[in-house]
């Protein structure tokens, strides 16, 4: 994890270690695409940005600059050149970051930050200079309000409501088959967990299950015991918790601590990373959380393969697949129509995209028909709902309990 202060720019032209990453810039190549953004290198959302976003984006430089750069119309083609910085987890910051970006680099282009409440912070940024928004990590109940708002954002997710219906939908199919009535719910007070504990109410309510235990927690808490004590106690059928991914590591351990057994735990983001099968090897299986992929589409496959051999290391089963379509996407329209961001806003709004999820066009500046819910199945993290998508699994259910020695 890179510690370089955030007013350092830093010129990377490479898939490179954290080290390289912090040092001092480089020479700048002659005609390169200037490619900025900031990302959270420190703080508590380092985790996830260092697993889902930064290697994405540094895979795509490689694999772009690798084959000439970036192609342009015509059949010319530049390479790329990023100016990055760190936010420190910090929204002002990541603002800040931005505006610099903007105003002091002049990069040509500008990639998204991890998470809901960064996109938030830097999205009227993004508009003001015109640059296409492309946000893989970031999801809202007023969307459809925001992208009018903000023409030039494009959301890969689709809203809370939708996650939950996928995620409700799923266990209400589970009733048959012994899953009781009872629910308990913990989530971040953050943006993400907000949106997602509050389409969680109602749509639990709606599905016909109740709720016995609603408790919030700050980001960063390390302490989340007392949580799973209460949920342990209350013994419930389903434990689900709208986490960031510290949270999602500490809950689980808890939960195994604190015997909490419930037929159905579910953790959020964090859940879909290879951390946590190397973290809990046997016992993740069972384990449902946000997103899932299917491990058997030969695009994905072969995505998977590709960053194991750039990055050194497994992708996530979610996050990681969706950012990688969004610099998919980015490339296509740079190759229809160059540079200017006013005709790659219009063309990624208006054209059909080949990624590794598949075709992707928006409607309404949004992607739908998307994968939800995952489960731990033999090592691998695999899509369970909604099932229309396609490429999905049947549930493991009951979850296998966590040993008691």
């Amino acid at each position: 994890m890179s510690t370089f202060k955030p007013t350092r720019r830093t010129v990377v032209g490479g898939i490179a270690a954290a080290a390289t990453l912090a040092a001092p810039q480089v020479r700048a190549q002659a005609g390169a695409v200037k490619i900025g953004f900031s990302i959270s290198k420190t703080g508590p959302n380092a985790g996830g940005a260092n697993v889902t976003t930064l290697p994405n984006y540094q895979m795509w430089m490689k694999e772009t600059n690798e084959a000439g750069g970036l192609k342009l119309p015509g059949g010319q083609r530049r390479m790329i050149e990023f100016v990055e910085y760190d936010d420190r987890s910090q929204s002002e910051e990541a603002v800040r970051n931005i505006e610099r970006l903007v105003n002091q680099d002049k990069v040509d282009l500008l990639l998204p930050p991890w998470g809901t409440a960064m996109n938030l912070a830097v999205a009227p940024s993004f508009n003001r200079g015109g640059f296409p928004h492309l946000a893989s990590t970031f999801f809202v109940e007023r969307q459809p309000e925001l992208v009018k708002r903000w023409t030039n954002m494009f959301l890969f997710l689709d809203r809370p409501s939708t996650a939950i219906t996928a995620l409700t939908d799923l266990l209400a199919t589970l009733k048959d088959k012994g899953l009781g009535n009872t629910v308990a719910l913990a989530s971040v007070q953050d943006q993400f967990g907000l949106e997602l504990v509050s389409a969680a109410r109602a749509g639990i309510a709606k599905a016909g299950f109740q709720i016995v235990m609603d408790r919030q927690y700050p980001p960063g808490t390390q302490d989340l015991a007392p949580i799973i004590s209460e949920a342990a106690r209350l013994k419930p059928d389903m434990f689900l918790a709208f986490s960031y991914p510290p949270d999602t590591l500490a809950l689980t351990e808890q939960a195994r601590i604190g015997g909490l057994n419930p037929k159905v735990f579910y953790t959020a983001v964090g859940t879909a990373f290879p951390l946590y099968k190397q973290r809990f090897g046997a016992n993740a299986e069972g384990v449902m959380g946000i997103g899932g992929v299917d491990v058997t589409n030969p695009k994905i496959k072969d995505y998977i393969e590709r960053h194991n051999r750039i990055v050194g290391r497994e992708p996530d089963r979610w996050a990681s697949t969706t950012t990688y379509s969004t610099l998919q996407v980015l490339t296509q329209a740079i190759e229809r129509v160059g540079l200017d961001k006013a005709a790659i806003i219009r063309d990624v709004g208006s054209q059909s995209f080949d990624t590794i999820l598949g075709p992707i066009k928006f409607q309404d500046n949004q992607r739908v028909d998307q994968w939800w819910v995952g489960q731990w199945q033999q090592g691998e993290f695999v899509a369970l709902a909604p099932t229309k998508v396609g490429g999905t699994k049947a549930p493991i259910f009951p979850k296998p309990a966590w040993p008691t020695a």
